[in-house]
């Protein structure tokens, strides 16, 4: 199937992936007077004295908003808020479909950091959370960190922490595969952006000690001129010999590439020149770092990538639904990193042991039983954290 073709055509049908439906029948004036006026006074009244009851009296429990401002669209690049807008509202029908949780799109008009939070911050007492999505880095981080400063409701940048999130589900199971440990790999990371750089700081939260980090200019070392602020922070905290080079040069005696990057940037003699049984994780789309089938052929033991036309799909779509539906369910202040930690191992876990192989280290996609698992683990850490209000 041509599916740029005939997604073209199905958006024309649709007209919009989403669409607002009352959860309240309007046929009588009884009814009338009950959802609107002059009933809908009382419940107003009740907010007014204490705000928390909007999550008990209004739909704002189950409510998220999903913001872009069209800067980095897929592999798209800046392509404008409101050519966002599909992608969107595609996020919008995956929180419903797999979590049952309300999601509305939010597409700024604006490149400035501060009126976009300012933006954020006005509207955020219509929802129970907020998904920053598609913003490009630096401004991304700059963007979460002074929204969860302002706001009292979960703020999660997901091409950050989602993708760090099913990495590390999947880095997991594919260390109980191979039969290492995750304190004794190195690991390689090519692409130095909000993904890589979230999937670093979580890898290193996991247990991992041994990360080298790169971008287009080659490794992150201490003293790279060419690094920006976000970069350099990083280089701080990873490469523990303070090695320079390419991204050749790095994956030598690596246990895992993760790649987070462009297309074709990794060949089979880098693949070779890696550890024993080497865990291979391109993640560019549509086209990987390295194909799997080549991949394989030079020697990978595990790939997993972003595709749904391979075996070992490493996607966002395992978490988001059931991060939100956890932190909504538990009314949380914020989703910390042990809220994280606990859905990457939740995903992890959702796949029995005796049932895990080089092919099947992550749970499909389309199993919708996958949110309730992370949902629960999410909640639970909430609570275990002190950041629920339930």
């Amino acid at each position: 199937m041509d599916y740029s073709k005939e997604s073209l055509k199905k958006h024309y049908e649709w007209q919009g992936k989403i669409e607002v439906v009352s959860r309240v029948e309007v046929n009588t004036r009884e009814d009338l007077s009950l959802c609107y006026t002059p009933g809908v006074a009382q419940p107003c009244k009740e907010i007014q004295k204490d705000v928390k009851k909007s999550f008990e009296l209004t739909r704002r429990k189950n409510l998220v908003a999903v913001v872009t401002d069209g800067t980095a669209v897929l592999g798209l690049g800046d392509i404008g808020a409101e050519a966002g807008m599909p992608v969107m509202e595609g996020k919008c029908a995956l929180f419903k479909a797999f979590a049952d949780v309300d999601a509305f799109p939010i597409c700024i008009k604006s490149k400035d950091t501060d009126e976009i939070v300012r933006t954020i911050q006005l509207i955020s007492g219509s929802f129970g959370g907020i998904n920053l999505e598609d913003i490009s880095a630096p401004r991304c981080f700059e963007i979460e960190r002074k929204l969860k400063e302002v706001c009292d409701i979960p703020v999660f940048h997901d091409d950050q922490h989602g993708t760090a999130i099913v990495l590390v589900a999947a880095l997991i199971n594919s260390a109980k595969v191979a039969n290492k440990q995750l304190k004794d790999m190195k690991i390689v990371i090519n692409g130095a952006g909000s993904a890589g750089i979230a999937i670093a700081k979580m890898v290193l939260n996991v247990g991992v000690k041994d990360i080298v980090m790169c971008d287009k200019f080659g490794i992150l070392y201490r003293g790279n001129s060419q690094m920006n602020d976000a970069q350099k922070e990083m280089a701080q905290i990873t490469n523990i010999n303070n090695i320079k080079g390419t991204l050749a040069d790095a994956m030598k005696n690596a246990d895992v590439f993760i790649g987070v990057s462009a297309p074709n940037v990794v060949d089979s003699k880098m693949i070779q020149s890696m550890n024993e049984k080497p865990i291979v994780f391109p993640m560019a789309n549509p086209v990987p770092e390295i194909m799997p089938d080549i991949a394989k052929e030079a020697g990978a033991y595990i790939v997993g990538t972003g595709r749904s036309d391979f075996a070992n799909q490493i996607n966002n779509v395992l978490a988001f639904p059931g991060i939100f539906k956890g932190a909504l369910t538990a009314k949380a202040t914020e989703i910390n990193e042990q809220m994280k930690m606990a859905a990457a191992k939740a995903i992890a876990e959702y796949i029995p042991p005796n049932q895990l192989s080089t092919e099947n280290i992550m749970p499909s996609v389309l199993d919708k039983g996958v949110a309730l698992s992370v949902a629960k683990a999410v909640k639970e850490a909430a609570e275990k954290t002190g950041v629920a209000r339930i």
